[in-house]
């Protein structure tokens, strides 16, 4: 009896079946691509900052993150929806209102392009999008953003909005100064922050 190979599986790339898999496995909102987007302000809203930086905050914070993605050189932590609008009155706050930091946030109609689902073949290609730490298909995953009112006020066991942003600050505002020192871009112009959706 003759032995056959079935074709490969096309991968996904960034067709109708990454939309679709985000759609049916984690309930969120996509825009067809490629490259395939997640709609921002439904389910989540985005803390998007340098990669360098990004990697230092994950380790302040350990796990108290939700899911964490990779673009070329920008990280981006999903935080929950509504943050957007927190962010310039919680940095005001925290003491890092009208200082430059590289820190952005994707809210009410944003869009971050969809990265791979775990355990899929990319492309490879440089700068690609991947997951750093990946949603769960099957779980809530709005309980494990953080968010602006944690304990008492907000949901019970959700990672705190305010010390991610905080250490975000910080981790942000140490870069641009080791920039500038190195004569780095930082050096020689000042990187606005950004609240808007883009």
């Amino acid at each position: 009896m003759p032995f056959t190979v079935p074709l490969p599986r096309s991968p996904i790339d960034g067709g109708g079946e990454l939309a679709l898999w985000y759609e049916r496995e984690l309930g969120w909102a996509t825009v067809p691509g490629p490259p395939v987007q997640l709609v921002t302000g439904l389910r989540f809203d985005v803390l998007e900052l340098p990669a360098e930086a990004g990697r230092r905050v994950l380790r302040r914070v350990g796990a108290a993150t939700g899911p964490v993605a990779l673009m070329g050189r920008r990280m981006r932590l999903l935080v929950a929806a509504g943050s957007a609008e927190e962010l310039p009155g919680l940095l005001e706050w925290l003491e890092w209102g009208g200082i430059s930091l590289d820190l952005a946030v994707l809210g009410a109609d944003g869009r971050m392009t969809a990265p791979l689902p775990p355990g899929r073949d990319g492309s490879g290609a440089p700068g690609a999008a991947v997951w750093l730490r990946a949603p769960e298909p099957g779980r809530e995953v709005e309980a494990s953003l953080p968010a602006p009112r944690s304990g008492p006020w907000g949901r019970a066991g959700a990672p705190c909005l305010t010390r991610l942003v905080a250490a975000a600050a910080v981790e942000c505002h140490r870069l641009r100064l080791l920039s500038a020192g190195a004569g780095g871009p930082a050096a020689q112009r000042g990187t606005p922050q950004r609240f808007a959706s883009s």
